[in-house]
């Protein structure tokens, strides 16, 4: 996937400035930034959910920044929420079958063993008749991974899928995300928990006012007295 030039704003507000961002096949990229930063913001620009007021998004070699969000759906950009919204009267099954149907085009038939995959692979197999409304916070974030995963993703956005979870909890999310890479699919990671992004990812960005502050090896990016001063408040010494 590739932004170019890619510009966006509300009013005066600047979300991205001439943003160039290239994410390869099988890269894991985690993004951070400060609040406003214009992280979500970006998923939708990719996704669809919003457009862009100028540049480009390229996505498996053709250019998609005029195309709907099922549309790019269906190539392979794949997404979660930052807040779960399930189905909550539909069982964990139904749920994760809804976004594969949707996701592929496909009919349940056709699709249901690639759900099965899913299940295992998010750690929810043993949810898949308990009704979405009743998962803790975890699963219902597990739920998100795999209904995103649903969707048989080249690409998969998640935002801030580790918000909330108690340390131990985003243990367990890292040991799945890491299983998911292994699938090759490509993942972008917007997260303010930064440890879970250094245990998973193969390169960081920072935004910051639309533009990007910083780009390249997660540790190295975290070292960078610029990325300390504007992202953690710390002042260079």
């Amino acid at each position: 996937m590739q932004l170019k030039s890619v510009d966006k704003a509300f009013g005066a507000v600047v979300i991205a400035k001439g943003l160039d961002l290239t994410v390869q096949a099988s890269e894991g990229l985690g993004i951070i930034g400060p609040n406003g930063a214009g992280k979500s913001t970006l998923f939708n620009l990719i996704t669809g959910d919003q457009h862009i007021n100028g540049g480009s998004i390229t996505f498996g070699g053709r250019e998609v920044s005029k195309d709907k969000p099922f549309k790019r759906c269906r190539q392979g950009i794949g997404r979660s929420y930052q807040i779960p919204h399930p189905f909550g009267k539909m069982t964990v099954y139904e749920n994760i079958l809804t976004a594969a149907v949707f996701g592929s085009g496909k009919g349940e038939a056709e699709a249901s063993p690639h759900v099965i995959e899913v299940l295992h692979l998010t750690g929810l197999a043993k949810e898949a008749n308990k009704p979405a409304g009743h998962l803790t916070l975890l699963q219902r974030k597990r739920l998100e991974l795999a209904r995103g995963l649903a969707t048989d993703p080249k690409l998969l956005l998640l935002d801030e899928i580790a918000g909330g979870l108690t340390e131990h909890e985003v243990q367990s999310l890292i040991g799945t995300i890491r299983d998911i890479r292994k699938t090759g699919i490509a993942l972008i990671w917007i997260e303010h928990i930064v440890h879970a992004l250094l245990a998973t990812v193969d390169r960081l960005i920072v935004l910051n006012g639309g533009e990007l502050l910083a780009d390249g090896e997660p540790e190295a990016v975290m070292k960078s007295p610029q990325v300390q001063k504007i992202y953690m408040g710390v002042e260079p010494a």
